[in-house]
This record gives structure tokens, sequence and C-alpha cells, in this order.
């Protein structure tokens, strides 16, 4: 066992962690006034419920040896998950740190979904769906794509940091959701500007200094592999913030604050599954098409499709997290990670991107499908939207019975 690696990695864990509340911050700035608390209280609920229920059976599920497409239950409540390293995942650091680390992905990664039903969803089926998601969704592609059991990791998709694992399965498990609970009551015809972008320019901010954990602590080690993710996901998130800004001031005239936080964090969500295997050159390249394709995207849905996904989760999470695979099957190199076989199109392998592309299909394929069947039946058993004079009154009193502010 190695002391700077398991420094790292807990330091990174840390990190990660705290991304959940900053997207809490990051979500609360873009809603109404009267739905800030109920918007940040999604994000810190779930924080406590997939920690425990990751612990109980989402890391077994995930990460235990198994088939190709779940894992077994031998690591049930953390059984046989102890302080020594497990060579299979990481030979330097604790297996039980590990599993921590892991545990703050998929803690996020259904807090993600909640931008795209905020300010109409009942918060039982809010709880009940992240959780059954957390288990019928997240664990099983966690296992296809990172277990060597699982058939993704067999196929050689590259995802080094969550690009399907995190934001393909929660951008379009976030687009279903938009779709099966409707739009909000006064959608095309009322403002639905938001009302505190300090907010969310605070948890931009805070989800790109916890980024640095998500990529580079995946290299699990202090080493080059940690430094080259750090650099990459840096270069691309400013890419990124340049490139959405920069398109928002052409289209519509000034350079917005909002535009920059929201282009930074599509650029960081484009490096993700990349961060381990580009250089610095090609970040700058998947920043710019992440900034560039998530900004139309935003335009294409409300404007042309009329999908209320309130805080444009698949627009960020799901074209963001589809451009950064794609572009892992582009500009991955060999000689980045030092693992044979890993180059992209433009290095030579055309394969590699075929890889990528079944990955992002049959993964985008199955969130969809399964987030669905989840909604439809809470649909008829508990119900997933609030009454109508509660979303007038918004959440914060009527869920809640507390306020933002005492003004």
């Amino acid at each position: 066992m190695d002391t700077g690696d398991t420094a790292w990695v807990l330091m990174s864990t840390a990190l990660v962690m705290l991304m959940t509340p900053a997207l809490g911050f990051f979500y609360g700035g873009l809603v109404q006034r009267k739905n800030v608390l109920s918007t940040i209280m999604h994000s810190f609920f779930i924080l406590a419920l997939i920690s425990v229920m990751w612990v109980l059976w989402g890391y077994s599920l995930a990460f235990a040896p198994g088939g190709q497409f779940i894992g077994g239950l031998d690591w049930l409540a953390f059984r046989g998950v102890g302080m020594e390293p497990n060579p299979t995942y990481a030979a330097t650091i604790p297996h039980q740190l590990f599993a921590a680390y892991q545990m703050m992905f998929a803690v996020i990664t259904p807090a993600l979904i909640t931008g795209a039903f905020a300010e109409r969803k009942r918060f039982k089926a809010m709880v009940i769906f992240s959780l059954l998601w957390a288990t019928l969704v997240y664990a099983p592609v966690a296992h296809w794509v990172w277990s060597p059991d699982g058939w993704l990791f067999k196929l050689g998709a590259l995802d080094f940091a969550g690009g399907t694992v995190v934001h393909i399965t929660s951008g379009v498990s976030a687009l279903v959701a938009a779709r099966v609970l409707g739009q909000r009551l006064g959608f095309g015809t009322e403002s639905y500007e938001p009302h505190n972008l300090t907010y969310t320019v605070l948890g931009a901010g805070l989800l790109w200094f916890g980024w640095f954990g998500f990529n580079a602590g995946s290299a699990l080690g202090a080493n080059g592999l940690a430094a080259n993710a750090f650099l990459v996901t840096n270069t691309a998130a400013a890419m990124g913030a340049l490139t959405w800004m920069t398109v928002s001031w052409i289209r519509h005239g000034h350079p917005s604050v909002l535009g920059a936080a929201a282009g930074a964090v599509a650029g960081l969500v484009g490096i993700t599954p990349a961060a381990g295997v580009v250089d610095a050159s090609a970040s700058i390249l998947i920043g710019f098409g992440a900034g560039l394709f998530c900004f139309f995207a935003v335009d294409l849905l409300k404007g042309l499709f009329k999908v209320d996904d309130a805080l444009d989760v698949f627009a960020v999470h799901g074209v963001g997290g589809i451009w950064g695979a794609l572009a892992t099957g582009l500009f991955a190199q060999e000689a980045v990670r030092g693992l044979p076989n890993t180059n992209g199109l433009f290095h030579g392998a055309p394969e590699q991107f075929v890889k990528q592309i079944i990955a992002v299909a049959t993964v985008g394929a199955f969130a969809a499908i399964v987030t669905w069947l989840i909604l439809k039946v809470l649909d008829v058993t508990v119900g997933l939207r609030v009454p109508e004079q509660e979303e007038v009154l918004g959440l914060d009193s009527t869920t809640h019975g507390e306020a933002a502010y005492q003004l």
C-alpha cells in the first residue's frame, strides 16, 4: 500500500463529495426563488440516501465479481471490503477507500437528473426514484464499464472517469423524466429567469474545483496519469467556458455570465471520459466541441422541441457526455496512459471509435428504457407531480414548510 496514493485518493474522494452540494447551489440559483430550498435539498438529501444505499448493496452490484451485466452479492454491507488493497481495482490503496471514492460518483449521478424535473416533482417520488434508479441503472452500467467482468469493459470501450456511467445515464434519464412529467405551468408564456446567478456561479466554481478529484482522482494514485488528467480537465473546462460565452455573445449580443458557467461545466463533462487517454491539445478541441454542441442543444430542445428540461441537464450532461465519449474514440492516444490498444481514430485505430459508438448507444438506450419504466410505475403508485396549487405557491413552502429568504 502506498501512502502517497492513499492520501491523493482520500483527498479526491472529499473533492467529489463536495461536488454534490455544489451542484445544489448551481441548480438552486437557476430556479425561481420559491423553489430554491427544494432544489438544493434534492442534492443534499441524495448525498445521504445514496451513501447508505451504496454501502448496503450498491457497491456490491456495481463492482463485486459477477456476470457480464451485474455484480454479485459478495460485498453486501461492505462485507469483505477491508483496509487491504484489492488488486483488481487498485493495488496501492485500501479497498474501502476505492469503494468510498466510487460512492461519491454514485451519489452525484442521480442528483444530476433532478435538474430536469425541478419545481414540479413530489419529494416522495424523487426519493423513491433516486433509490431505484441508482440500483437499476447506475449500478449495472458501472459494472458494464468499470468491472473486469463487464461486457463493455471486455469490449474495450474507454471511459476514464464517467462519461457513459455518469453523464450519459443521467443526461438521457433527465430527458425522459422531463418528457414524462411534462412542462411546468406557464412554460413558454411565463419567465423562468434564474433567481440568483451568484449561487450558480459559486456552484460552477465549486464543481470545477471538485472535478479535479473526479478526473485526476480516477488515476487512483499520485502519479503522472493524475497530472495529465488534472491538466486536461482544467484546459477543457476553460475552453468550454470561453466557447459558450463567445457563441452566446455573438448570438444574443452580450457576454453571458451564465453562459460562461454553463460552458465550463460542459467542458468538464466532455473531458471526463477522455481525461486519462488524451493530451492537452486534444482537450482544447474537446472543450470547444462541448461548449458549442451543448449551447445549441439548449436552444434546440427548448425552442424547437419544447421539452421542459428545467435546468438543461440533457443539453449539458447528455450531449456533453455523448460528445466526450465519441471524442475519446477520436483523440485517444496509447502513449498517454501506456495501455495497449487504446489509440483512437485520429491515431490509426478506427475500431476504437466504433466501440465508443456501441457504448453510447447501448448505455443511452438502457438508461432511457429503465428510467421510463420507473417513472411510469411511480406515477401510478405515488404520483410524480405536485398538485397545481402547490406548484404555483412553490415547493419550499408547500413541501418543506420553509422559506429560503427572510427579507
